[in-house]
């Protein structure tokens, strides 16, 4: 059976100023004509369909677009719901949108609920892991800790026990939208920390053919079986050495892997430019940036005049500028918010701690901090939810 796996369309995001609709219709239509071409038998869609809750209207035409695009083809999708969307929304309609072979996960409950898809060499189950997130699900899972790796653990336990009272020789494939240890993030992912550590052992989805993976931007080998694909199109400038694909997947018929990577179309490369002013303006090297999207860090040890306008004389482009200017030995170490970048609320506070009294804290105290900065997040995310559904 072959496999298109992709993820992370953000359907509805921005590139700094720059509206992406248009890029993101190309690439659909690049989808549409690689399932055509290349003779895909399922689609697979990792999560973050949208970018975020409420997407604006020209976000979900398109979305509509690619649904009956690839039914017309008479091709299965399976998708299932990112930590950006509102899994209610997408999940909307969901019993109908499946009579027309368009299968979505968007329910934790659901987890071991197979859609099954055969092929000349006999089933194949897929199973959607939707963003299962660790405050929200543990009721339904029945954790004792809420974390990411015991909801996902559980759910995959559900994905096993359906599996085992298949006939021998099913193969298996899981969709989920998770930070698997590994994987390589960049500025561009929404922060899933909440509920403790992120990251999870790909050890917790042994026991499948196939896991196709969402949520990092990057293309990403976790290993032969599991993979992500990244985001069709980048969506911040650390994104600059990436390239943009998805994965053409053959399952064989023992369950064996083969992967080929294509490449998506992108309306413009990525450069990330960095000195004084003049030299920037005079480099010649640079000449191949000059039709890119650019961020600009000027090191000038006096913000120079007009520096935006004058880098766009040049650089037509230039979406970022930042500033980093020089130091002498003389100057004063680097700036507040220099020596914070990198570490997260909870280093933070533990320097704070060690700041005012002059020791750190000990374990218990690292324990309570924890857990107040979990509860935090917590209460900031079921915030969040209730005001997506309550703006339904």
């Amino acid at each position: 059976m072959r496999l298109l796996h992709t993820s992370d369309w953000h359907l509805g995001r921005a590139f700094h100023r720059v509206n992406m609709l248009g890029a993101q219709a190309a690439f659909i239509g690049h989808l549409v004509d690689t399932v055509r071409e290349r003779e895909v038998d399922a689609v697979v869609v990792s999560g973050d369909v949208y970018d975020r809750a409420v997407p604006p209207l020209a976000a979900v035409e398109l979305y509509d677009d690619v649904l009956h695009r690839l039914a017309d083809l008479g091709v299965p999708t399976v998708m299932i719901s990112g930590n950006h969307d509102s899994a209610r929304r997408l999940g909307v309609g969901a019993g109908l949108i499946g009579r027309a072979g368009i299968h979505l996960r968007t329910e934790a409950a659901r987890c071991g609920e197979a859609v099954v898809l055969a092929d000349d060499h006999g089933d194949v189950a897929f199973y959607g892991l939707p963003y299962l997130e660790p405050a929200l699900v543990k009721d339904e899972f029945a954790v004792e800790k809420a974390g990411h790796e015991q909801v996902l653990a559980a759910a995959m336990e559900r994905v096993r026990a359906d599996l085992a009272d298949r006939p021998a020789g099913t193969r298996s494939v899981v969709l989920a939208h998770a930070f698997v240890t590994g994987g390589a993030p960049s500025d561009s992912e929404r922060d899933i920390t909440v509920g403790g550590v992120a990251a999870v052992p790909a050890g917790v989805f042994d026991g499948v053919d196939y896991v196709a993976l969402g949520h990092l931007h990057g293309s990403q080998v976790i290993s032969e079986r599991v993979r992500y694909s990244g985001s069709p199109l980048p969506y911040s400038f650390s994104e600059a050495d990436h390239r943009k694909s998805m994965w053409l997947i053959d399952l064989a018929a023992d369950g064996a892997v083969s992967a080929e990577r294509l490449d998506c179309p992108v309306p413009r490369p990525l450069a990330r430019i960095r000195g004084d002013l003049e030299e920037l303006l005079a480099d010649a090297s640079l000449a191949r940036h000059e039709e890119s999207w650019v961020e600009a860090t000027l090191t000038d040890a006096v913000r120079p005049d007009d520096p935006m306008a004058r880098l766009t004389e040049r650089f037509p482009h230039t979406l970022s500028l930042l500033f980093d200017p020089r130091r002498t030995e003389t100057e004063p170490d680097a700036s507040y918010a220099e020596r914070l970048k990198g570490r997260d609320d909870h280093e933070i506070a533990e320097d704070f701690v060690t700041h005012v009294r002059g020791t750190g804290p000990d374990e218990d105290e690292r324990t309570v901090l924890r857990a107040a900065f979990d509860a935090v997040r917590t209460d900031a995310f079921e915030n969040e939810v209730h005001e997506r559904e309550g703006a339904r």
